[in-house]
C-alpha cells in the first residue's frame, strides 16, 4: 500500500501548490519536467520487461491481449466513460469543483500505470511504478489545480480506494501465484509501461489500455505450459 499512499500524498501536495500558484507553471518548465519523467517511465518499463524468463510468453501475451483489448475497444470505452462523466457534472453550486474532481479522478485512476503499478506493489512489494506515477500525478495536479481549482484535491480519495483495492487483491492472490507467473506478468506489464513512457514523450500514440488484457493473459499461458510440462 505504500505506493498508493505516496501517490495520494503527491496528488494532495500538488493540488495545494497548484491552488497557491494560480497562474500555473510556464510551459517550458512543465514540458522539460514531463519529458524527464517520460524517460524515467521508459526505464522502469524496460527493467520490468527484462524480468521475463521466456520472451515468447510475453510476445504471445501482448498479441492475444492486444487482440482482446482491440475487439473490446477498452481504450475507446474508457474515453467515452470519461467524457460522459464530465458531461454529467455541469453548472450550479459546486460545478467548478465537480468538474475539477471528475477530470482529475479520470486522469489519475484510468490507465495502465494505475492498474499495473498497484498489481506490482501487491504481488512483489515493489512500488517503483506507483512512485513514478506519483511524480507524474503530482505535477499534473499542480497544473490542473492552478487552472481548475481545489476540486483536484478531492480526487485523492478515489485514487486511494481504487489503487488500494487492487493492491490488497494482489496481496491476497500472491499466495496462490508461482514466481514464474509473477515474472511473466511483470514483464508483460513492463512493456505496457514502456508504451506509456513513449506516449508521454510524444514518440508514439499507443492505445495502451487496449494492451491491459496482456497482463492477465500472461499468467494463463504460464499455468498452461506448466501443466503441459
Amino acid at each position: 500500500m505504500i505506493g498508493t499512499i505516496v501517490n495520494v500524498a503527491a496528488i494532495c501536495a500538488g493540488a495545494l501548490v497548484g491552488v497557491a500558484l494560480k497562474r500555473g507553471i510556464p510551459d517550458r518548465i512543465k514540458d522539460t519536467v514531463v519529458q524527464g519523467l517520460g524517460l524515467a517511465v521508459i526505464l522502469i518499463g524496460l527493467k520490468m520487461a527484462l524480468e521475463t524468463q521466456n520472451p515468447l510468453i510475453v510476445i504471445a501475451s501482448l498479441v492475444l491481449g492486444g487482440l482482446v483489448g482491440g475487439i473490446l475497444n477498452i481504450d475507446g470505452w474508457i474515453n467515452r466513460v470519461g467524457q460522459r462523466l464530465e458531461q454529467l457534472v455541469g453548472g450550479g453550486n459546486g460545478g467548478e469543483i465537480g468538474r475539477a474532481f471528475v477530470a482529475s479522478t479520470i486522469l489519475f485512476c484510468v490507465g495502465a500505470m494505475a492498474v499495473m503499478g498497484a498489481i506490482e506493489d501487491g504481488l512483489t512489494g515493489r512500488p517503483t511504478t506507483l512512485f513514478a506515477k506519483a511524480m507524474l500525478d503530482g505535477i499534473a495536479s499542480v497544473i490542473m489545480a492552478s487552472t481548475l481549482g481545489i476540486g483536484v484535491l478531492f480526487s485523492a480519495v478515489p485514487v486511494f480506494i481504487y489503487q488500494g483495492g487492487i493492491t490488497l487483491g494482489a496481496v491476497w492472490a500472491a499466495a496462490f501465484i508461482s514466481p514464474s507467473v509473477v515474472a511473466e506478468l511483470t514483464a508483460s506489464g513492463g512493456l505496457v509501461i514502456l508504451g506509456i513512457g513513449l506516449n508521454i514523450l510524444g514518440v508514439t500514440n499507443i492505445h495502451v489500455a487496449n494492451l491491459l488484457p496482456a497482463i492477465f493473459v500472461a499468467p494463463g499461458i504460464v499455468v498452461i505450459l506448466e501443466r503441459l510440462a
